[in-house]
């Protein structure tokens, strides 16, 4: 388009004026607009701007100085946006559209709504939740910098001082973790800035937070890369465990247990082995030994979530082995099947145009893999064999339109090759994902909702995993529990509805942190175990037996855990790690082991007594 004219903005202005100081609100969509377009000396002229519609152009950046101090209302959905920093210089704003910009994370939300403490709908939706999460975090990495700011200066020598308060903070932005491992862009830059401010004041005084108290009614929003958990494990096992073993690893993935014996064909006995990843790395670890079996990297990639499955192969001699295959998804929106005993990968499937959230496979088709992007679509992939050179070629099944980013994946427990569960950040959605099915594309059949006329009925799903064939285990749809409903029961009684009320059974007493994404597991085998970590790093455990075999709904005061595991404050570092955030937590087959993948670069794990 080129550069914008004092003639163009009159045009598109309202109300009509001759004068740009009189205009209010400015639609400048659709004209194909680079970043160099937009002339801060012809902008600020804009003194009376309440309201800018920017969408549909070719922005990758804003403008530091555009000198619109009384804008309010901001849209550039739909552009090429990838530094949202800029957005600091509207204090006033109050709405903001940023959607279809598929190069801003989870992280940006996060910083926008530090960034901007008036708002109150971002792509059109309630900001508060994600304000309230930002000040959460804000607090404890206040707190945290803090500490080491003290034990790092009392480490200086007096001559040393000035030189140590510049190695802060590096050593800050290093060394200081909290939260999830898909939020680290966000929680390091908290940590540099308010580490910066420690030493412009000489560590007299930090601002705690510097963003405007919003209520607390709506659940804390975090929009995350997912790391869900998938396991299997049989018959009555007492949930008595207590520590055993500390291992340093890439954290916050999915942990799956892989049933293989040491040629990598299957047997009757189980190998316990956890698969993570954070960063560029995907990490194997053997849970009897605490070692590290196998480690893969992508230079460039940032992973958020693993999978397992187990393919037969037909050599060239005729023979069949099983593979154990590991998928691999994250930022790139790529997916890497990685071939986990030799170590290699052997196929990459370009899944989505923006981050893979969560995949999964299913559980009656090995090849069968689910992938679920910050584009709002799941997607299902045959992945097929790997041919004679071990290379995959997949190919695409379905591809399921969501509403919010989806950020669990759950294929229906009683009939896995018919329906699809996933956890939103809007809610709870299931899809029809029969194959049989001429329509290839396909919205959600029915989105459940958990308090019927409530705020609640909307809030996201962040923990979702069958109990057994009939009950769910669910959280996130209300502060401090965690809800179980029966799928059955529900689904019976839907009619024609789109939106329908859960039949819930029970509800568990769980923290009240308003941190989201830390994830729930279950054990489906014994059909009686659940299992969350959270903020403090303990391992909540619920013997759900009870729920599993009653016949009518149970609205009772939410139950308490049966068995609470108190992180053991290992040493890392050559410090003790006296809290962590427990992210993911899962129990192998016979629950002989227990493990907790935290925000602290450590996994822990339990042995059953």
């Amino acid at each position: 388009m080129g550069p914008l004219s004092a003639r163009l903005l009159m045009q598109r202005g309202r109300p009509k004026s001759d004068r740009l100081g009189k205009i209010r609100s400015l639609n400048l969509s659709g004209l194909k607009l680079l970043s160099e377009d937009l002339d801060p000396k012809l902008l600020c002229r804009l003194t009376q701007l309440q309201e800018l519609d920017l969408s549909n152009n070719q922005l990758e950046t804003l403008p530091a100085d555009l000198g619109l101090s009384h804008l309010r209302i901001l849209r550039c959905a739909n552009n090429q946006l990838g530094d949202i920093t800029t957005l600091c210089q509207f204090p006033q704003l109050e709405e903001l559209s940023l959607e279809g910009n598929p190069f801003l994370t989870v992280n940006d939300n996060l910083k926008i709504s530090f960034l901007l403490p008036n708002l109150r709908k971002v792509n059109g939706k309630d900001a508060s939740s994600t304000s309230s999460q930002v000040e959460s975090l804000n607090r404890e990495l206040t707190s945290r910098v803090t500490a080491h700011w003290e034990k790092f200066v009392a480490s200086q020598s007096p001559e040393g001082a000035k030189k140590a308060q510049t190695d802060f903070v590096r050593s800050a932005v290093r060394d200081v973790r909290y939260g999830p491992e898909s939020l680290s862009e966000f929680t390091q830059w908290r940590v540099q800035m308010i580490s910066e401010e420690l030493v412009a004041s000489g560590g007299t005084q930090v601002h705690e937070t510097d963003i405007q108290e919003r209520s607390l009614k709506a659940t804390a929003a975090q929009e995350s890369r997912a790391r869900p958990v998938a396991l299997k494990r049989p018959d009555d096992v007492p949930l008595n465990l207590s520590p055993n073993k500390r291992v340093c690893a890439s954290p916050l993935a999915q942990v799956e247990d892989n049933p293989v014996g040491s040629d990598g064909s299957q047997t009757g006995a189980t190998s316990q082995t956890v698969a993570t990843c954070g960063g560029e790395s995907v990490c194997v670890i053997d849970c009897q030994t605490g070692i590290v079996l196998h480690k893969y990297k992508a230079p460039g990639e940032e992973f958020f979530s693993v999978a397992w499955t187990a393919l037969t192969v037909v050599t060239q001699a005729g023979h069949k082995k099983r593979w154990s295959v590991l998928a691999a998804a994250g930022l790139r929106g790529q997916v890497r099947l990685l071939h986990v005993r030799a170590g290699f990968c052997c196929g990459v499937i370009r899944a989505h145009k923006r981050a893979i959230a969560t995949l999964c496979f299913s559980p009656n088709h090995e090849t069968h893999l689910f992938t679920a992007s910050y584009d709002k679509r799941i997607i299902l992939w045959d992945i097929g064999a790997p041919n004679d050179d071990y290379e995959f070629q997949a190919s695409q099944l379905l591809t399921l339109d969501t509403t919010s980013t989806p950020l669990r994946l759950c294929p229906v427990a009683s009939c896995p090759d018919d329906y699809l569960l996933a956890g939103c950040e809007g809610g709870c959605c299931c899809w029809d994902v029969r194959l049989d099915q001429p329509q290839k594309r396909r919205v959600f059949e029915v989105e459940f909702v958990f308090s019927e006329g409530s705020e609640a009925s909307s809030r996201r799903v962040d923990g979702l995993a069958f109990v057994n064939k009939d009950v769910v285990a669910s959280k996130g749809s209300g502060l401090g529990t965690i809800c179980l409903w029966s799928w059955s029961q529900t689904w019976a009684g839907r009619g024609r509805q789109v939106t329908v009320a859960v039949v819930v059974l029970a509800w568990l007493q769980w923290s009240p942190t308003t941190l989201a994404y830390l994830s729930l597991s279950t054990c489906p085998a014994d059909e009686e175990t659940v299992l969350c970590g959270d903020e403090e790093g303990n391992v909540w455990i619920y013997d759900v037996r009870h729920v599993v075999t009653q016949q009518t709904p149970l609205l009772a005061a939410p139950q308490a855990p049966t068995q609470i595991l108190k992180w053991p404050q290992p040493r890392a570092l050559s410090q003790t790690v006296t809290k962590t955030m427990v992210n993911t937590v899962v129990a192998n087959p016979t629950l002989t082991y227990l493990t907790a993948l935290t925000d602290s670069n450590i996994v822990a794990i339990w042995k059953r007594r």
